[in-house]
């Protein structure tokens, strides 16, 4: 299209489209276009009236359009013809329309509504930007491409072109492409960010308490893309955060609670991905400071935010203004302590403590700071960098500074302020403070700071024990703590006495003292010792102001109130009373009065006159003790805690009193009580488990009862069972671990678990008993546990019949409980017991679900199937008994929740392949043992055997949807041993898969995949680093390659090919040689049926094969012998070859993906040199063979166009990589076919013409100048210009010298021509290369070439430096370092070559002299000194009479140019100049024959005259005479 073309289609409007005054085609999402150009506007308006109304009936905001854009007016309205003012209030209408309707954009009523905007309205040509923002968080489903493809964005200057691949092929986009536009195309960032923020305007009547639902669709969008975008991007611009941080501004400045959330997760982005400016830094965190005030809602997300933003950028940027609006959060403390369960707090906390410390000393009026920092030190964890931090540079120099600054009448206020705060620091982190003072203390010399540091000591609940005692030269606290008796006598009368004291300062030392003094004394059991004591700490003085020392004493007093002893005389007894009648406690509101009441316990048991026989009032009695564990509640009737307690200590009272025979009885195993009393000690009742133990300790001399010996181990633990209720199974365990099982002798504590277990089989005993029973034992397993409690487990599956399954709620808990006995301890009596086995597998049968609130029976069996379970089960019989129960029920069972046990059972369980394998096998072939080989001989007998009898053996059929189930399991198992065992099993699968007469009765492409995905799952197990194994783990000839490569041709499925694509890239690795030669099948497949289709997925297939198996092929031959490396390399090339044959059948835009994707993962810097020259073979023997005339020109001029795109495609360094391998195989051509060479995969010279040969040249060289030029290679070059540097240039130039030696062979032949034209492209081609060196990389390359042995590549050099001197460009100083090597050149000696060489090296010395007088033209005057050298040697030149002229003639010029640089440097050499320059002109035959030597002799002499007139008086009359005779002899000859 011409480029007026392109600019009328610019211009043209969208009423102007001529498929709206056509009627065979209409846009429509909904129907076919042909089909909807049937169809007239009322239907349209029908079925968009439709939609609205039902989503009226969702959302009643869209009911304001009813009357604009759904109207009757709407009908006759043409937008096309209607004023300017007319369509921009439409535009709004609409667009606030697509707003709304985004959340919705999925459900038909929102298709409808649409359907009825694109043919009446055309949003599809004048509301595109709208259309794409409503359906763009769909991207990646159909509806979203359907209207994409509704859009006219065919101009590639459309601001929605990058969306037309997706029209034909009708793909979603792909959320990487998204992403990928997103940061390279700030516009669509602006526009993704705009979405939202008009998103937020149009539902901003509808936000209720910071949330509105319809907008979580956007803002799922918004910040999912932004967030991947930032984190894809290499590195995030300036461009980027600008772009950005007007709408974070605006996210944090909003009320809708996922509008913020969305914006908290960008700045984390932002933060982690980059450093920012400081002033950005500090500002963001005042605005998020701010916005957690207003959002207390998301207090956790904001500080997680800004603890991830400090913690990425640079520490000490943000200023003090935020800090107050943290300090205003109510809720900082507590939401940074549940932040630091899971996430390191540290950040934040080192910048809020210093400004905190520094506002409660500073400020008198902010008391809410000091409760803060005390909050903080109370409330979080400091790390110990940070504790150290605080203790030493915040807390106490904060102290000493603010001390030397307020007068002392302040300080003491400044001391009651913050003691609480220093306390409470030490509390936590006494070390820390320690370390701190004693610190400080080595520093302190004036008096002033000593006693500063003496008033911060004072503040710390450590001063009182470093104070030294009157009547010794020690501590009170080393006193305390002194081996002899009388000085610690001495230290405790003494602190009797300060405690005493009127005038004495208390403080929390003291305090701590006398809770260590009274423990003492209450362990001694002095009464006296007590009660003084109590008289002590009730002193008034010692409270007196300190009210939270009086609350917490009387804390510590009110254990003493409780008694566990009522005897009259008792210490307990005393000790309550004086409590009581304490004035701490008669005063506090909760033990008001009780020193007034009395103290009495007694029991009668008269009221029992019903009961009179003990047996039957203990049986009663043993009720209500368990009766409130009965979840049934069958009699109607409530036990609390307090009436169990009550029976429970009379019962006590009641066993006080019984004979011995009675308690005997009581305590036999058919007497409830003990089993009563055990369901109490599982009480969450504290004094129940109490009442329980003592009432126990009635019973514990009976020797007799079976419980005996439980019962004395439960007495030994009392109080650990009183302190915890879950001890109790702890000791029930303990009970019975240490012994063995032996029914001859089995011992006298299993004999009373057993006893207990004997209650819980017999179906009188209450369900709500026995499940309390078990819940106490449920520590305790074992095979003979399991044994006795089989019959229940029975009794009770018995009950769950199908159509009469009912279960009272402790019956269920106790099936529940039973099972759990089914454990690792217990497995082995399955093997033992077929019963067991039966029974368990019976319970795995049971689906039955009695409660809502319970798992089925079903799934508690199954979780009982453990991997230790399963692993003590030991015999591979039953394992595999009851892994075919578990992949039965999988076939059968239709409850997801079953499903999803079996699968997570399966998947913890180590299960041995081959049990595996014997699953997957019909029922004949249980044994997996049969190579490849044979599983085709054993095959191939069957089919000949159903052909003959024309019936299938129904023992050979396999139950596709078991398997498919079993190898579905096996995706994700990890547990696998001898995986290898597998692989038969699966081969004969996918050979069955293959089958015609499978593959007609059910689809089984899924089974193929799964089949191929665990193969590739047995290859990553047998070697995770992807590389060969050993012959004994698995057999090469177990694996059929041929099979997976048929799957791959054979299947229409691009799942299948994908999973068999990545099982021939892991056997790549495992075998490559026998992938290696069953791999081409595929790429020759590949090219002459896949290629050719224009689809994505026949595009993916391409991918996934290139991706799958060329990696593994060429790291499995890397490091190898070099045949193998040159047989993988020629595979290859074959396999380019393929795709290169196929190119012309590719769909134009799929070419350049295809192979880029190849190079991708061959690794263009090994083979794009293949691809290029394949691709210039191409052409020069098939492409322009077909073209004639001036289709040549199009067609080569398309063709490099398409190489250069393939190119750039790739990093320079490859590129240039590349084209130096390029030259070195046009190198190794020959110059014309008739000589012999060696057959090559890339130009076979014997298969081809001369002309082909050289057209093949010719072309190669052309592209790379091209290449050199275009646009597209010289914005890549820009920051990577160091490339360039190295071998390029000298690799061109020792190509060009190769080429011009053709030249100089082939002069006198019919092809002259051709290498000529050769040698003009590779010049072209090494300007361009010298164009584009940066200066530094340029000197060296020329340093380098200036030394090459060849003179024709030291003369090109010194060219390329001339024409770069020329250029007057920005000079950059370091090019005087060439001076060295051109006066190499200049001074190289002569008369020891030919002829040839002779003339070549004059040449060569002749341009080094005019590089150097470039050199002084264009930096001598800044660099006079470096140029001294040069002036002498060229003095040299001239003054030796045998010099060539030529040379000598460019010697004069230099001299007359470094002579006018130099000035009154050039003075020295005046005295050899002048003569030398002198005797040229003497020589006036020489003279007269070279006018170019005489003008450059004059040139000299006039310079030297104009520069240095004063110094020449010397030589003037020679100067003259010379000068005038010269004249004279000019005008001779005129």
């Amino acid at each position: 299209m011409t480029s007026l073309a392109h600019q009328l289609k610019r211009l043209a409007l969208p009423q102007n489209d001529s498929n709206l005054l056509s009627r065979r085609v209409v846009a429509s999402v909904l129907f076919d276009p042909k089909d909807a150009a049937s169809m007239d506007r009322s239907t349209f308006y029908a079925l968009g009236c439709t939609g609205l109304e039902e989503l009226m009936g969702i959302d009643p905001a869209f009911s304001e359009f009813q009357e604009t854009l759904f109207s009757q007016a709407s009908l006759t309205l043409e937008r096309s013809v209607q004023t300017k003012e007319v369509n921009k209030k439409l535009d709004k209408s609409i667009s606030l329309f697509l707003t709304r309707l985004s959340p919705y954009f999925l459900l038909k009523p929102a298709l409808k509504c649409i359907e009825w905007l694109v043919h009446r309205f055309h949003i599809h040509l004048f509301n595109q930007d709208s259309l794409i923002a409503c359906v763009l968080p769909y991207h990646e489903t159909k509806v979203f491409v359907r209207v994409i493809q509704l859009l006219k964005i065919e101009d590639p200057t459309h601001k929605w072109h990058w969306l037309h691949g997706l029209q034909k092929p009708g793909v979603p986009l792909a959320r990487g492409t998204l992403l990928t536009h997103c940061y390279k195309d700030l516009g669509f960032m602006d526009f993704i960010c705009s979405l939202v923020t008009d998103s937020v305007k149009a539902y901003s009547g509808f936000v209720r308490d910071g949330n509105c639902p319809q907008l979580r669709v956007i803002f799922s969008f918004y910040a999912s893309t932004i967030v991947s975008a930032l984190d894809s991007v290499e590195k995030i611009t300036n461009s980027i955060i600008a772009k950005l941080l007007p709408f974070v501004q605006l996210g944090l400045k909003s009320n809708l609670l996922d509008y913020v959330a969305a914006t908290y997760m960008i700045v984390c982005q932002m933060a982690v991905k980059v450093v920012m400016e400081a002033q950005l830094v500090d500002s963001l965190t005042v605005q998020l400071c701010k916005c957690l005030r207003r959002t207390p809602q998301l207090s956790r997300e904001g500080l997680s935010c800004i603890i991830i933003l400090l913690q990425n950028q640079k520490e000490g940027v943000v200023g003090p203004k935020a800090f107050g609006y943290l300090c205003a959060i109510p809720t900082l403390v507590s939401t940074l302590q549940s932040i630091a369960t899971v996430h390191d707090i540290s950040p934040l906390l080192r910048y809020l403590l210093p400004h905190l410390m520094h506002s409660v000393m500073q400020n008198e009026s902010l008391s809410d700071r000091a409760g803060l920092l005390q909050s903080v030190f109370q409330d979080l964890q400091l790390s110990s960098n940070l504790e150290n931090t605080a203790a030493n540079r915040l807390l106490l120099e904060e102290y000493v500074s603010c001390s030397s600054e307020l007068p002392s009448d302040r300080i003491s206020a400044l001391n009651q302020k913050i003691q609480s705060t220093v306390r409470q620091f030490e509390s936590r982190y006494p070390c820390a403070l320690d370390v701190a003072l004693e610190n400080h203390a080595k520093n302190v010399s004036s008096d002033h700071e000593k006693s500063v540091l003496h008033q911060f000591i004072s503040l710390t609940m450590s001063c009182g024990k470093y104070q030294i005692l009157p009547d010794s030269d020690t501590s009170l606290m080393l006193s305390l703590n002194h081996p002899l008796p009388s000085v610690r006598n001495m230290a405790v009368d003494y602190l009797k006495e300060i405690l005493t004291s009127e005038h004495v300062n208390i403080n929390n030392e003291f305090y701590t003292l006398r809770r260590k003094l009274s423990f003492i004394w209450f362990v001694f059991r002095r009464c006296s010792v007590l009660k003084e004591a109590v008289q002590v700490l009730d002193d008034p003085h010692i409270t007196e102001g300190n009210p939270d020392l009086k609350a917490q004493i009387s804390w510590e007093l009110l254990p003493f109130l409780v008694l566990t002893n009522a005897a009259p005389k008792c210490v307990e007894l005393q000790m309550a009373s004086c409590v009581a009648e304490s004035a701490l406690l008669s005063q506090h509101p909760l033990t008001h009065g009780w020193a007034k009441g009395k103290l009495c316990c007694c029991f009668t048991v008269e009221g029992f006159v019903h009961l009179n026989e003990p047996i039957t009032l203990f049986k009663f009695l043993s009720l209500l003790w368990g009766y409130n564990s009965n979840l049934g509640d069958q009699l109607d009737c409530r036990v609390s805690a307090i009436l169990q307690t009550q029976a429970l200590y009379v019962g006590k009272a009641l066993l006080c009193s019984q004979p011995v025979k009675t308690l005997n009885l009581l305590a036999s195993g058919s007497s409830p009580v003990v089993p009563s009393l055990l369901m109490c000690l599982c009480s969450g009742v504290c004094e129940v488990r109490r009442a329980a133990i003592a009432l126990l300790h009635s019973l514990s001399g009976v020797v007799s009862s079976p419980y005996y010996p439980l019962v004395e181990n439960l007495l030994k633990s009392s109080e650990e069972i009183i302190a915890d209720p879950s001890y109790l199974s702890q000791v029930s365990q303990s009970t019975i671990q240490h012994h063995s099982f032996g029914k001859q002798d089995f011992p006298f504590c299993l004999a009373s678990i057993e006893q207990l277990l004997q209650c819980v089989q017999l179906p009188c005993c209450p369900a709500y008993t026995c499940k309390t029973l078990l819940r106490a034992l449920q520590d305790v397993h074992g095979e003979p546990i399991l044994a006795v409690l089989l019959p229940a487990v029975e009794r009770l599956l018995e009950q769950c019949a199908p159509d009469s399954c009912t279960f009272l709620p402790d019956e269920a808990y106790l099936l529940q409980l039973l099972l759990s006995k089914f454990s690792e301890a217990s497995a082995p009596l399955l093997v033992k017991d077929p019963r067991c086995l039966e029974v368990f597998i019976r319970a795995l049968g049971t689906s039955a679900k009695p409660y809502p609130t319970m798992p089925s029976f079903q799934i508690i069996a199954l979780e009982q199937i453990t991997k230790p379970f399963f692993t003590a089960l030991g015999d591979e019989k039953i394992q595999q008994k009851i892994l075919s129960v578990l992949f039965d029920l999988l076939v059968g069972n239709k409850n997801p929740a079953c499903a999803q046990t079996i699968n997570s059972v399966f998947k913890v369980i180590a299960v041995d392949a081959e049990l595996v394998a014997n699953e997957l096998m019909p029922v004949d072939k249980q044994k997996v043992t049969a190579t490849v080989q044979q599983t085709r001989r054993s095959k191939m007998q069957t089919r000949k055997t159903q052909e003959s009898s024309g019936v299938v053996p129904e023992e050979n059929v396999v139950s596709w949807p078991r398997v498919t189930l079993i190898l579905e399991l096996l995706q994700h198992k990890k547990k696998l041993r001898r995986a290898q065992c597998l692989v038969p099993a699966l081969f004969n699968l996918l050979s069955r898969c293959q089958e015609p007469a499978s593959a007609e009765q059910e689809n089984l492409e899924y089974t193929k995949q799964l089949i191929l995905s665990c193969l590739l799952n047995v290859c990553q197990k047998l070697s995770p680093d992807g590389g060969p194994i050993s012959k004994d783990v698995l057999e090469e000839d177990k694996f059929n390659v041929e099979l997976v490569v048929q799957c791959v041709r054979i299947s229409d499925m691009p799942q299948t090919h994908h999973n068999a694509l990545l099982l021939l890239g892991a056997l790549a690795g495992i075998f490559p040689e026998k992938v290696l030669h069953n791999i081409m099948p595929i790429f020759t497949f590949m090219g002459s049926n896949i290629m050719r289709l224009d689809d994505t997925y026949s595009f993916q297939v391409i991918n996934k094969t290139v991706q799958a198996v060329i990696p593994a092929l060429i790291k499995a031959n890397e490091g190898g012998s070099g045949q193998s490396e040159g047989h993988m390399e020629t595979v290859v090339s074959h396999i380019v070859h393929v795709f290169v044959d196929a190119l012309p059948h590719v769909p134009e835009h799929r070419r350049l993906p295809i192979l880029s994707q190849l190079m991708n993962t061959l690794g263009p810097s090994r083979f794009l040199w293949v691809l290029m020259l394949l691709l210039f073979k191409q052409h020069a023997t098939q492409t322009s063979v077909s073209a004639t005339g001036a289709e040549k020109e199009a067609v080569v001029e398309r063709d490099q166009e398409f190489w250069i795109s393939v190119c750039c495609e790739f990093e320079i360094k490859e590129q240039l990589t590349s084209m130096i391998r390029i030259l070195q195989y046009l190198m190794t051509l020959p110059q014309d076919r008739e000589e012999e060479t060696v057959s090559d995969v890339i130009f076979n010279v014997e298969a081809h013409s001369g002309k082909d040969l050289r057209h093949f040249k010719f072309l190669s060289v052309s592209f790379m100048a091209q290449l050199l030029g275009s646009d597209r290679f010289v914005g890549k070059v820009g920051p990577n210009r160091k490339y360039l540097a190295g071998s390029s240039a000298e690799e061109v130039l020792r190509y060009i010298h190769a080429v011009a030696r053709c030249v100089e062979d082939n002069a006198d032949k019919s092809t002259a021509k051709f290498w000529r034209a050769l040698l003009s492209k590779s010049y072209d081609i090494l300007d361009k290369v010298n164009a584009l060196l940066p200066m530094d990389s340029f000197i060296m390359v020329m340093r380098g070439l200036m030394g090459n042995q060849l003179a024709s590549v030291r003369r090109k050099a010194m060219e390329l430096l001339n024409n770069k001197l020329q250029q007057r460009m920005q000079w950059i100083t370091v090019l005087l370092e060439l001076i060295g090597v051109l006066l190499k050149i200049v001074g190289r000696s002569h008369g020891q070559d030919t002829a040839q060489e002779e003339e070549e090296l004059a040449i060569n010395r002749q341009t080094a002299l005019y590089s150097l007088k470039l050199l002084c033209r264009n930096f001598g005057s800044a660099h006079q000194e470096a140029f001294v050298p040069v002036l002498k040697k060229a003095v040299e030149l001239v003054a030796n009479k045998d010099e060539e002229k030529n040379v000598m003639g460019s010697a004069l010029l230099c001299v007359a140019e470094v002579t006018s640089t130099l000035k009154a440097l050039a003075i020295p050499q005046l005295h050899s100049l002048m003569p030398a320059v002198l005797d040229t002109l003497k020589e006036r035959k020489d003279l007269l024959n070279n006018e170019i030597y005489l003008l450059s002799a004059v040139t000299a002499l006039q310079r030297i005259s104009e520069t240095l007139p004063h110094f020449i008086s010397p030589y003037l009359e020679d100067t003259i005479s010379q000068v005038g005779f010269g004249i004279s002899q000019k005008y001779q000859r005129v």
